[in-house]
Parts: C-alpha cells; sequence; structure tokens
C-alpha cells in the first residue's frame, strides 16, 4: 500500500498537470488531503500548496499548511487549482461545499474530483457488498450524471471526466467479489492498509493469497468498463464559474 500511495500522488500529479499545464503551476488547494503526500509530490514540482484534513497532523508532520475545514480558508485566498481525490462523497451539505469552493478559485480555476461510480458495473454487480460503497463513511454516492448536476447548479462549467483511478478500480473488483465469499467485509483492503490487525492471522494471510489472484484476474475488466463509461470510480474536471 505504501508503493501504491506514492504511485498514484505522481499518477495524480501527472493528471494535474496534464489539465492545468506545466506553465500554470501556482496555488493549489487540495481538499481532504489524509497524510498530505499527493501535497507534497505537488510542491516537490513547484506548486504552492495548502490542504484540509479533519485530522491535520499527520499532514502538519511534514510541514505542510493544512487547516480542519474550508471555512478557515479567508475569502482573500484564491487557487489555481482545487482538487478533490475521494473526499466529496464525505461531505455533509455537498452544494455549500461546492459554493464555497467556488469562492476559493482563482478566474479560470479548475477544480478536479474523484469519486467513486455509483453507475459503475462494480456498484450494479456487487449492490451492498461493493467495497466503494464504504457506509457510513460515505454520506452521498456519485454518478458522472449527478455529479456534473451538483457542479452546474454550483456554477461550475464541467469540460471533461476521465476513467483513470486503476488502483481503486482494481481493488474494488477484487475486494467486492470477496465481500460476496465472506460475511466480514473487506479483509483483503484492511489487510493491505495496515488496519486489519482486528482479523485473525489466518484471515488476513488467506484472504491477501486470493485477493492477490483476484486483483490479477480483475485487470481485464479494466479496459472493457472504461471503454463503457462505467468504471468504479471516475475523475471530472471543471472550470470556474459560468
Amino acid at each position: 500500500h505504501g508503493i501504491t500511495s506514492k504511485l498514484c500522488a505522481k499518477r495524480r500529479l501527472h493528471f494535474l498537470e496534464f489539465i492545468a499545464g506545466k506553465a500554470t503551476r501556482k496555488r493549489l488547494l487540495d481538499v481532504g488531503c489524509g497524510d498530505g503526500s499527493f501535497l507534497l509530490a505537488a510542491r516537490g514540482a513547484g506548486w504552492r500548496v495548502m490542504g484540509t484534513e479533519i485530522n491535520p497532523q499527520p499532514a502538519l508532520n511534514s510541514g505542510l499548511d493544512v487547516r480542519q475545514t474550508l471555512d478557515e480558508i479567508g475569502p482573500a485566498e484564491r487557487f489555481d487549482c482545487v482538487t478533490m481525490w475521494h473526499s466529496l462523497e464525505h461531505m455533509k451539505d455537498i452544494k455549500s461545499s461546492l459554493q464555497l469552493i467556488a469562492t476559493r478559485l482563482a478566474p479560470q480555476g479548475l477544480l478536479i474530483i474523484a469519486v467513486p461510480n455509483n453507475d459503475s458495473l462494480q456498484a450494479r454487480l456487487f449492490g451492498p457488498r461493493w467495497l466503494h460503497l464504504d457506509v457510513p463513511r460515505h454520506l452521498y454516492h456519485f454518478g458522472p450524471g449527478s455529479l456534473r448536476f451538483s457542479l452546474e447548479t454550483a456554477g461550475f462549467h464541467v469540460y471533461n471526466t476521465k476513467h483513470h483511478e486503476i488502483e481503486y478500480n482494481l481493488i474494488g473488483w477484487s475486494q467486492s467479489a470477496m465481500n460476496c465469499l465472506n460475511p466480514k467485509p473487506n479483509i483483503f483492503f484492511d489487510s493491505l492498509t495496515g488496519k486489519g490487525n482486528e482479523h485473525s492471522v489466518w484471515a488476513r494471510a488467506s484472504s491477501l493469497f486470493l485477493g492477490s489472484i483476484l486483483t490479477l484476474v480483475s485487470g481485464a475488466a479494466l479496459p472493457v468498463e472504461a471503454l463503457m463509461g462505467r468504471s468504479g470510480t471516475f475523475v471530472m474536471v471543471a472550470s470556474g464559474k459560468v
């Protein structure tokens, strides 16, 4: 998981600079920045960065400027890009959050949002056993249509949608399939992310073995779901107020 976390940060940075252009490296806000790994990668590439996180200490320990909530960022602050990597689905008030973010974007600023895809093949096939459902941590679930509606209602212009969160899509297939076989969910995912200490050694070992095989097999599904526009997750890019 440590390896994939670093690769994920690099992939997201590459996507950001592909969308925004390297010449526009200015101010970046990452909403729900976690431990700050993406912000560190962006700072290393020349961006001036800030983040928000309910538990900001891990990111603060890395020397990053992190606030607990969006409300703590003053109205004079303006960002050339705001990213939300799997954080919007945790927000209690989607409309108010997006409207507040709109006031923090510089003219022609970009908003990049990654969320689980509730219209995905995974969601339809696995139903309540789908890994990315993640109730009760996820308060809302989006398909491309509903996220576009939410963004346009908040005054954004949507102009790009991508289905490229590879590691999220892979683990969505393998762990969801295992959830159909085991009444105790997400043992494989918990073991990979260091959260599986409450599970027995046998449960963790067997889940790692089976999960690894299923993840390899699941690779064949990725191009199919991407071509159909129904990947397990998707990324939507929007520009500032219309």
